[in-house]
């Protein structure tokens, strides 16, 4: 048996030994002793790229070469991916710290000493680390009479029985293959992964090789490790060289597998083919199987919806809490400024230095409006009061002081009290906006109102690749029900949150308490519904059942407030079984009319006095006008009528030092010129798609209006104008889109449409001011006649047509004489009428032609 060094450690190997001038005797019990001069180039300086940076590692005669796995953890071959740096350097300053290392069995060096055994007939001349690879190349010599795959077994059953394990692998021992091919050194940037990449090439250059079975892969790799997966290039492909692919179970048996044959050359009798098929092998990332994902891109008729779902709960538990949050601090006013202590006492001490005159000159003014309609605001603070599951409805015109009635006066000092006015949210454009206004409006926060279009699109996507529809994207309904839903639960914890745990009724359940004490329940108070009631119909539908959802499970009490006479038909589909208690707002009578503007007067008065003696005598105050004589003041305010708005402009125009008479007239021009502008210019007609009405019916309840006080309503649907137009056929249609547009007003007899009068009180005189504008009437009267005269100019038509086809007729009978006679007079009398008003149009031009 070939015995082997007497000493071996990291300095006796010839290759890693380190420099010196001298040369050290090697002694074996075999040969005489014998003198092995020091290689010039250092082991580690090539261990990266082979012999002179070639990437291969040559063998002699009687030498071959292991590789033994397993020396370095994987992991640092991260140290090599530094750009900065070369690899050898690093490598070698590796190689220093192991040479200089005193960790014993942990060494590398030691690792390969010891995966060596004694017996075996080798003799180590050099060694190569692997860093990326996590193990070296060890080149020997063995003799002659002794083969290297002896070697090998020897080598492989000693690791068996007994493993060297390295510390940073405790389960996987040290492994050694016989390198049958040509091993390539690189250090490219390509770190093992754990399929191979065998790609069948010929021995030399032009010949042909022969792309091996999986079967003749198996038995060649199965040594090196536990085979996963075999798979062969496609019939079809066109790719050259032909490959496969070798998937390993474990990294370290695909770099054990590739150290060990790449470059070698398949023989004829494993399959290689006559001339032989050299395996050129690399690594290649394996596409993992990332199952959960394909099948839930497989199956989106149920991900999708579970999807939905796990989004809206999350929505749900994360967000709803804190919406209910910001809904609670809008109702009680928690973090409105104007509650705050500090605000209120700032406010106290600087009432006198700041004059708030706005607010002192309104209020003295409604001050005796107050007087006047306190029986209506102790009626409201009486039902408030009561369980009742119903509505306060509030109606009256514009202008009337329903909302100061309300809130100033039947709410105030009530705390809790929720205000909603719909005419932001029906004229919101697009749906985002109408959620943001709707959330606003209850403060509800945060919302996402651009979500909603996002969404939209996405489930739209999904709708058109998978057929199925998402369900992410909500609609306008869904989204209000889901913020008003919130609200109610929002009201519902006010309602319950004074409850004392002393309270006989403290475990009822929230809808019984609230039942039982009416006084604690919060106030919803709905303004301007039925603001632009024809248009967004979802908004008030949605807010007219949340409102009876409230009443009905006694959570708050609802006000309406609204200037549509026709409110109960909205109403009436919420609660289909409820009398609704009602208030009706008209204007003032004559007298309460002229102590408000008296009363209106003299505060601004005051104030003016004020702020002059607050100037200290400053000669350049500037001196307000002498008030005017008053004495017409009664017959001003007959013509000007009892609205609240129109009175309050007379007594500002008043204090400016105008006349009655004067500031009247100017009212009632400004009211004629928003008239004509909005009731008589061309294109106020059906076809803007917002009106129902046109402007030849507007100009003759105007005319008629001018000349009487009120208009039987029959009367009015039976003029041609209404029965017959073309451009507005449905005349009751006109009629209620003029009466909620405040033209007109319409009063009721005994349930049913009685009389109509003028919109405004002031309206009445503007009526007469546009009357007797010349031009202006021959211009409608013109319209209004030709819109007649078409009218039966279509009759004159149809009764032609009949005619026509009943002279067709080969014979006469005598029953048709009264048809005929019919037909005829009809024609008749048409024609006299167009005659009429060609004769009156006729008249009327030469008066647009002659003035200006």
């Amino acid at each position: 048996m070939i015995l082997r060094y007497a000493s071996f450690g990291p300095r006796s190997l010839p290759g890693l030994r380190s420099p010196s001038s001298y040369i050290r005797p090697v002694l074996t019990p075999r040969y005489q002793p014998r003198w092995i001069p020091k290689p010039t180039p250092r082991a580690w300086e090539s261990t990266t790229t082979g012999e002179g940076k070639t990437g291969h590692i040559d063998a002699a005669p009687n030498e071959a070469i292991l590789w033994i796995d397993n020396l370095f953890p994987l992991k640092l071959s991260g140290l090599l991916r530094a750009p900065w740096k070369s690899p050898d350097q690093d490598l070698s300053e590796l190689m220093k710290r192991f040479e200089n290392s005193t960790l014993g069995v942990l060494d590398p060096i030691n690792m390969v000493k010891r995966a060596i055994p004694k017996e075996a007939p080798v003799k180590v001349t050099e060694i190569l680390p692997r860093l990326k690879d996590g193990g070296a190349f060890v080149k020997f010599t063995y003799p002659a009479d002794v083969s290297a795959k002896e070697i090998e077994a020897i080598v492989s059953k000693y690791l068996q029985e007994k493993p060297v394990r390295p510390f940073f692998s405790p389960w996987r021992g040290v492994q050694a293959g016989l390198v049958q091919g040509i091993p390539w050194l690189e250090d490219l940037h390509r770190f093992p992964k754990d399929r191979l990449r065998v790609e069948f090439v010929p021995k030399n250059p032009g010949e042909e090789a022969v792309e091996l079975s999986q079967e003749t892969l198996y038995s060649l790799f199965r040594r090196y490790g536990k085979i996963a997966e075999i798979t062969s290039q496609p019939w079809d492909s066109k790719v050259l060289p032909r490959y496969a692919y070798v998937d390993f179970a474990s990294v370290r048996d695909a770099i054990l597998a590739r150290n060990c044959l790449h470059g070698f050359v398949v023989p004829e009798e494993l399959g290689g083919g006559k001339l032989g098929t050299r395996l050129r092998m690399s690594y290649e990332q394996r596409a993992r199987p990332h199952r959960v994902w394909e099948w839930m891109s497989n199956h989106p008729r149920i991900v999708i919806p579970i999807l939905v779902a796990l989004l809206t709960g999350l929505t749900v538990i994360i967000f709803d809490p804190i919406r209910s949050f910001f809904v609670k601090a809008h109702v009680t006013g928690k973090f409105r400024l104007s509650n705050s202590r500090l605000y209120r006492w700032l406010r106290q001490q600087t009432s006198d230095i700041l004059l708030f005159k706005r607010e002192k000159s309104e209020q003295a003014g409604l001050n005796t409006i107050w007087t006047h309609r306190k029986d209506l605001i102790d009626q409201i603070q009486k039902w408030l009061m009561e369980t009742a599951e119903t509505f306060i409805v509030v109606q009256g015109p514009r202008g009337s002081g329903k909302k100061e009635l309300v809130l100033e006066q039947s709410l105030k000092g009530r705390s809790n009290v929720l205000v909603i006015d719909c005419k932001p949210i029906v004229e919101a454009r697009g749906e985002s906006a109408t959620i943001k206004q709707m959330a606003s409006a209850v403060g509800y926060r945060p919302i996402f109102s651009y979500a909603n279009s996002i969404s939209s699109m996405v489930d739209l996507a999904v709708q058109s690749t998978t057929g199925v529809k998402a369900g992410f994207s909500e609609t306008l309904e869904s989204q209000l029900q889901k913020i008003l839903q919130t609200t109610a639960a929002a009201l519902t914890d006010i309602g319950v949150s004074n409850r004392n745990k002393n309270d006989p009724d403290a475990s009822l359940p929230a809808d019984a308490y609230l039942e039982a004490h009416p006084e604690k329940r919060p106030v919803v108070v709905i303004d301007n519904f039925l603001h632009k009631g024809d248009s967004n119909t979802i908004v008030y539908d949605k807010i007219s059942e949340w409102a009876a959802a409230l009443v009905q499970s006694n959570i708050a009490h609802v006000i309406f407030l609204t200037n549509d006479t026709s409110y109960s038909k909205s109403l009436s589909k919420a609660l289909p079984d409820r009398i609704f208690r009602q208030v009706a707002l008209g204007d003032l009578s004559l007298d309460v009319a002229k102590r408000f503007v008296l009363g209106h007067i003299s505060t601004l008065e005051e104030q003016a006095e004020a702020t002059k003696d607050s100037g200290d005598g400053n000669e350049k105050q500037s001196k307000r006008p002498a008030l005017p004589d008053l004495s017409e003041l009664d017959e001003c305010i007959g013509t000007l009528g009892g609205r609240l708005t129109d009175l309050e402009f007379l007594a500002r125009r008043l204090l400016a030092g105008q006349n009655p008479k004067q500031a009247v007239a100017e009212i009632t021009e400004q009211s004629a010129s928003e008239i004509l502008k909005m009731f008589l210019l061309p294109g106020k007609a059906t076809d803007d798609g917002e009106h129902k009405w046109s402007a030849e019916q507007a100009w003759y309840l105007i005319k008629s209006l001018s000349s009487a006080e009120a208009l039987r309503y029959n009367e009015v649907l039976l003029h041609g104008t209404f029965a017959n137009s073309t451009s507005a056929p449905e005349p009751e249609s006109a009629l209620e889109g003029l009466a909620n547009a405040e033209l007109i007003t319409v009063k009721s007899n005994n349930g049913r449409p009685g009389l109509i009068t003028a919109g405004k009180p002031v309206y009445q005189a503007a009526f007469k001011l546009l009357a007797r504008d010349p031009v202006l009437a021959a211009k409608m009267d013109l319209a209004v006649l030709g819109e007649l005269a078409k009218v039966e100019a279509k009759t004159i038509e149809k009764v032609e047509a009949e005619l026509a086809l009943l002279g067709g007729l080969p014979k006469q009978p005598a029953q048709m004489s009264g048809r005929l006679a019919y037909l005829l007079s009809k024609l008749e009398s048409s024609q006299k009428k167009i005659d009429g008003y060609e004769k009156e149009m006729g008249a009327l031009k030469k008066v647009l032609s002659s003035q200006s």
